[in-house]
């Protein structure tokens, strides 16, 4: 990543940099966003935009970003960095303010674009799958309604380092957190689906999950899937009784999870291959994408 941008420019990496007394850095006052393009068009862009306007209105960080002028700064970023395709990481923090706790909004936020080369997935991931290891660490709760994607991100760095005493996690595995009442919440960086005969479930936000935007979609991609869909809470004991379970975010998009570690025990799922209905999700959503013509 040679360029980053930073307030609608693109600046080299060494370049980009924030004050000391920006409440992103002190407080965590920030949010991000995550996503990838298809053939440089930035997917579901819109519905990023409208999650981080959310977000950003409960903490009182001014946001207007339109569409437009956002994808020619991404494309800008893009092309200085040499990307025909990318990951993109957007991020927007809440710009400089006293030392303290401040008691009204911030006026002067800065906004970053991070991106990078898509990360390199061989075909395999989608029909043999990946492994999904439960953890001890629990998911922490939201700190207000909804859990935004804030970038206080210590819950999740803490699973990750448990998830990397595990074998599983040298063949690629995600770690599986559940609530504080043992509850499955949701993976590291990922929301988590499971089928049951022909009914889909995936944990209520009321969990404290993120809502993905690719959560999102697929819940209205299941009906024509042939898939009832329903949120709520649910136990290790449900899902280790799936006929199959997938995961999702907004990069590796739909993955099939073949094998689900409880402890020491591995549970076999869908036979080890991606089941028929996960593979209709994959398709119905690639052809949303435009992938798949």
């Amino acid at each position: 990543m040679k360029y980053i941008g930073l307030n609608n420019k693109a600046v080299d990496a060494k370049d980009a940099v924030v004050s000391a007394l920006d409440h992103g850095f002190l407080y965590g006052m920030g949010l991000f966003e995550t996503f990838r393009t298809y053939g440089g068009e930035p997917f579901l862009l819109k519905r990023h935009l409208s999650r981080m306007a959310e977000g950003c209105g409960q903490l009182g960080i001014p946001f207007e970003q339109e569409v437009q002028p956002l994808r020619e700064w991404i494309q800008l970023v893009m092309d200085r960095n040499e990307l025909s395709d990318a990951y993109i990481r957007y991020t927007v923090t809440a710009g400089e303010d006293i030392l303290g706790l401040p008691s009204g909004s911030y006026k002067q936020p800065n906004h970053l674009l991070y991106i990078k080369a898509l990360p390199v997935v061989h075909p395999s991931l989608y029909s043999e799958g990946k492994e999904l290891q439960l953890l001890n660490h629990r998911r922490n709760t939201p700190e207000g309604p909804v859990r935004l994607k804030s970038l206080h991100y210590m819950n999740n760095i803490l699973a990750k380092r448990e998830l990397s005493g595990y074998p599983s996690a040298a063949r690629g595995a995600e770690g599986l957190m559940l609530t504080a009442q043992g509850d499955i919440a949701e993976g590291i960086v990922s929301n988590i689906f499971f089928i049951k005969e022909n009914r889909l479930f995936t944990p209520d936000i009321a969990t404290g999950i993120l809502p993905g935007i690719t959560r999102e979609m697929v819940l209205e991609l299941a009906a024509s899937a042939g898939l009832h869909s329903e949120q709520g809470f649910y136990r290790m004991e449900q899902l280790e009784a799936a006929d199959e379970i997938f995961l999702t975010n907004s990069v590796q998009e739909i993955v099939p999870v073949t094998a689900l570690w409880n402890g020491d025990r591995r549970i076999t799922i869908s036979s080890g291959r991606c089941g028929e209905r996960t593979e209709a999700m994959i398709r119905l959503y690639r052809e949303r994408t435009g992938m798949l013509k």
